[in-house]
């Protein structure tokens, strides 16, 4: 029976625990566009303090219009490369792996940040303010965003590159691992549906852009450093995917070498209602590695230790996806290793509080 604080590996990496901290935005480059700095670094750093086993950043825009706000990260450009190498530097001399999520907003970027405080939240940044015109499957609107430009063939194309040398630049800034944001309607996962990729050209197959963007990032991207694939696998919408069919969707990116899927779900429609419980996701991660053979993560309001061992130890996920608790407590995993009587080898620098 698997523990929650065993290791696993991936590829070439080792990841110490099966305790990782979800993707989340932060809204925090409020200097040059997409440069990430110091308030990164300390944010990327107290998980990797606190134990967690991976940490996967933010959405990291591949392109300057793939930013869901102007106040993303990006790794669109070489100049995103070494402040990317400070956050990873620090995040491995404290003990943890980190990965990049790349990303493109699609029709739900540009948006006001919404932070507590802001005048404009869930709608779109006008262009005299810093927004742009976005790019989606089709000319059709996110709720109450503005309506995007619908994406030519060599908008698509150009889009497949960006994340390939995205991932060139990962490597270089020192990432452990890339995750490609497939989910949550943008742009990948609004060409994979057929809710919102109504398209009548060639990138109508539905899979074509997911499939050819991994392809080209494990073009660029070192065969020992793993791959992950964020899915929301279930759409939450009527006629849309379900997590059967991501399942062999998973089947199909396996085999060209992604190696682990994290199961999500939601996102795609404005409106689309679910009851989020905790562990809500976790039968879609778990259909999704019994069907495909594939490792999966699972997210979804998951907080106590208990609960997280239990997902592993069934079976249901490989690894769990922590967010808003490690915002919380960023030292979660040492809290639940205690808690299940676990040891993990300590920081040195604070060994009076582990004696």
């Amino acid at each position: 029976m698997t523990s929650l604080f065993d290791s696993l590996r991936l590829r070439d990496l080792t990841v110490a625990n099966r305790v990782w901290v979800s993707p989340m935005c932060m809204y925090a480059c409020e200097g040059e566009p997409g440069v990430v700095g110091a308030w990164h670094v300390a944010h990327y750093g107290q998980f990797a303090l606190g134990g967690a086993g991976l940490i996967v950043t933010e959405a990291t825009a591949v392109l300057p219009e793939g930013r869901v706000t102007p106040e993303d990260a990006g790794l669109w450009g070489d100049d995103h490369v070494a402040p990317w190498k400070t956050v990873t530097d620090a995040v491995h001399l404290a003990g943890s792996a980190i990965a990049v999520q790349l990303a493109h907003a699609g029709r739900k970027g540009g948006k006001f940040r919404g932070l507590p405080g802001d005048e404009f939240a869930n709608s779109s940044v006008p262009a005299d303010l810093g927004g742009w015109t976005t790019v989606g499957a089709t000319g059709e609107a996110f709720g109450r965003y503005d309506a995007p430009a619908k994406a030519t063939a060599d908008d698509l194309a150009a889009t497949v590159a960006a994340f390939g040398a995205a991932a060139r630049r990962a490597d270089e800034a020192g990432f452990d691992a890339i995750e490609l944001h497939g989910a949550h309607g943008y742009l990948l996962h609004e060409l994979l549906s057929p809710v919102t990729n109504t398209r009548d050209d060639d990138w109508a197959s539905r899979e074509r852009l997911l499939l050819e963007t991994v392809a080209a990032v494990r073009a660029n991207w070192p065969q020992g450093k793993p791959l992950i694939v964020r899915l929301s696998v279930d759409d939450v919408a009527p006629g849309g995917l379900t997590a059967e069919d991501s399942a062999s969707l998973a089947t199909r990116l396996g085999e060209l070498g992604v190696d682990l899927i994290d199961c999500s779900s939601g996102g795609l429609v404005a409106g689309a209602e679910y009851a989020a419980t905790p562990g809500y996701q976790v039968p879609g991660a778990a259909t999704v590695r019994r069907l495909s053979g594939l490792p999966t993560s699972a997210v979804g309001l998951i907080t106590s230790p208990e609960h997280a061992a239990s997902i592993v130890a069934e079976g249901s996920a490989d690894a769990v996806m922590l967010g808003r608790e490690m915002l919380r407590n960023p030292y979660w995993a040492r809290h639940a290793a205690s808690a299940l009587g676990v040891s993990l080898p300590g920081v040195s620098r604070y060994h009076r509080a582990h004696a």
